[in-house]
């Protein structure tokens, strides 16, 4: 059974789904939370509104949000991904706040060097960004790449410009 949550960011919401075996989404949207409640209660038919869904993480989130360096510790349900997927998330999740990867460089960490668009797709559905912080890899000639979430390469440039040290 899934149970989802929206906060209030800086850009407009977050919200968070989970099932009994962890966060297995996170989105970040410009609608107000009332709006994005709606949003998550269509593309969620089946989750039920759980107002304290993930004290920890609001918290955690709260902080990240406020300009300080966070250690997101929440249990992930990433089951619906490919082993491919989940290898190139667990690297991704190594990546420390304030520096940059290149798709290659990641895709080099992971043992396929040649594999810098595969990486990209795999970042390109991943669940839970922020928890997984795909915003910290970019293309290899300097530029952003993309980012999945509404605000895209905009709210990509926010992220990183927040945790710059």
């Amino acid at each position: 059974m899934y149970r989802f949550t929206v906060i209030i960011a800086p850009f407009g919401s977050v919200g968070f789904v989970g099932t009994p075996r962890g966060l297995a989404h996170l989105l970040l949207m410009k609608s107000p939370p009332a709006r994005a409640r709606a949003i998550l209660s269509r593309r969620f038919a089946d989750a039920g509104y759980d107002r304290d869904l993930y004290p920890e993480l609001r918290n955690q989130l709260a902080d990240y949000f406020a300009g300080r360096r966070v250690s997101f510790r929440v249990k992930t349900d990433l089951s619906g991904l490919s082993p491919f997927q989940k290898t190139v998330l667990k690297a991704c999740v190594r990546i420390a706040s304030g520096h940059t990867l290149t798709y290659g460089q990641l895709a080099r960490q992971i043992g396929h060097p040649r594999a810098a668009r595969a990486v990209g797709g795999a970042l390109a559905r991943n669940p839970i960004p922020l928890v997984i912080p795909c915003h910290r890899v970019i293309a290899g000639n300097g530029s952003l790449g993309g980012f999945s979430a509404e605000h895209g390469i905009a709210l990509k440039r926010w992220l990183l410009k927040l945790e710059e040290p």
